[in-house]
């Protein structure tokens, strides 16, 4: 067997023996269902709990499909991004802190087929929750609020799986530079809190990763301007490459900090 397919796994093993093959998706699935329900009912649960003189009528704007699939995917940048940085920070970090990554690198292993298992794992998980919690929101939006365009649906997932790719290639990098605690507040610092800079001041630029979520909502909408919702993707792309050279580099540069 190669070093990739027992660094696989091995990291297999160890994702389902500590559950998050199994909670990841749920949480991705319990939004992903949560979204379209809780915006129908909306009106009959202010009703029911909002104490309004009697004959108050609820007037909400009426959401078409593509809105609700974007809401779900607006929880999905806040509740989502924060379990994958959180529950991933330590992938290789923490590999070094208790002693394991000692007994790997005492073997004669290819330290990018060890990253890049952990890219694959991390991607499976990250991924297939993600789609799993997209489709569901799509069912239930699909009951509803109606369907959306099969193929405008498809372009809108293409383009939010490259950025879960660099939401990921972030986290892996993270993780092979800096300890589990470093790691995490650096992942959200470059995950969470640069999409929120970017939302303040994004009107100055058109180009950057952190506008893929944005225009895979146009995507899905048919408004997306071609130019800049290309070149985001190819600097996207070039970017998390980069992250995950550079994880490779440090997972072999940071060996002697590996606890014996």
């Amino acid at each position: 067997m190669t070093n990739f397919s027992v660094l696989f796994q091995k990291e297999w093993r160890e994702n389902v023996r500590n559950f998050k093959i199994l909670w990841i998706p749920l949480v991705f699935l319990l939004i992903g269902i949560t979204e379209p329900l809780m915006n129908y009912y909306l009106p009959q649960i202010l009703g029911a709990v909002g104490n309004m003189p009697d004959g108050a009528v609820f007037q909400l704007p009426e959401f078409t499909p593509e809105q609700i699939l974007m809401t779900t995917i607006g929880q999905y940048q806040i509740i989502g991004m924060l379990v994958v940085t959180l529950g991933f920070a330590g992938i290789i970090a923490r590999e070094r802190k208790n002693g394991t990554a000692t007994l790997l690198y005492v073997r004669p292993i290819s330290y990018f087929s060890y990253v890049s298992s952990k890219l694959f794992i991390m991607s499976i998980i990250v991924i297939g929750s993600v789609i799993l919690g997209i489709l569901a929101s799509l069912y239930y939006t699909y009951i509803l609020f109606g369907a959306v365009d099969a193929s405008s649906f498809i372009g809108f997932l293409g383009t939010y799986i490259v950025w879960l790719l660099f939401v990921i290639s972030i986290v892996l990098f993270s993780s092979a530079v800096f300890s589990t605690g470093i790691a995490s507040a650096v992942s959200l610092l470059l995950v969470i809190f640069a999409q929120l800079i970017d939302g303040l001041l994004g009107t100055y630029w058109t180009i950057s990763p952190y506008k893929l979520p944005m225009y895979a909502g146009y995507v899905l909408t048919g408004s997306a301007d071609v130019t800049p919702f290309v070149w985001s993707l190819v600097v996207t792309i070039l970017v998390s490459v980069v992250l995950i050279i550079g994880a490779v580099f440090f997972a072999k540069r940071n060996v002697a900090k590996a606890k014996i």
